[in-house]
């Protein structure tokens, strides 16, 4: 069986480069960047392998999964994100991807989450608690969840003003440690 590989993925050059590694690994690869696309794509590609970015123009990547997971046979889906939240990261593995990896993350860690079957019972927890600003920033991205990415629904149930949301928002998530 061939490796078919749909790339979901709005940063173009970042999804040019991880499509040259990823032939280099074995992959037949097909690019998609928004939602619309990689449903097109997987009606005509039929991968069955699957890359996800959760920040997508437009739908959010978590549709793209569940649209994948709806497929006969069910690809298996890796998601990639810079904005890593344990709200996400559930809710991604909930509606069908087999694993989930933040940014930045190279060609052979991609590789082995794409091919690995069973959760890594051996990663490495952290005895550290999330600091105050990473709770904030997994509650926000829990609630913003909740009220499918709308910006001024979240900050309406947080009580936070919508730009102050929007500005927590475009920061980087705050490391967890």
């Amino acid at each position: 069986m061939s490796m078919k590989l749909l790339i979901v993925e709005d940063d173009v050059d970042f999804a040019t480069a991880l499509s040259r590694g990823m032939r280099k690994r074995g992959f037949e690869v097909m690019l998609a960047h928004d939602a619309a696309q990689a449903e097109a794509a997987a009606a005509t590609f039929g991968p069955s392998h699957a890359i996800v970015d959760l920040k997508l123009p437009g739908e959010s990547g978590l549709t793209v999964v569940a649209m994948l997971a709806a497929r006969t046979p069910v690809p298996a889906i890796v998601v990639l994100t810079g904005y890593a939240s344990i709200a996400t990261a559930v809710e991604a593995v909930r509606l069908g991807a087999r694993h989930y990896l933040a940014k930045p993350a190279d060609a052979d860690e991609i590789l082995a989450a794409l091919l690995r079957d069973q959760p890594d019972a051996d990663l490495a927890i952290h005895p550290e608690p999330l600091s105050v600003a990473r709770l904030e920033w997994e509650h926000i991205q829990k609630v913003l969840n909740e009220h499918d990415g709308n910006i001024s629904a979240t900050a309406r149930a947080l009580k936070m003003h919508r730009r102050t949301l929007q500005r927590k928002l475009e920061k980087n998530p705050p490391k967890p440690g």
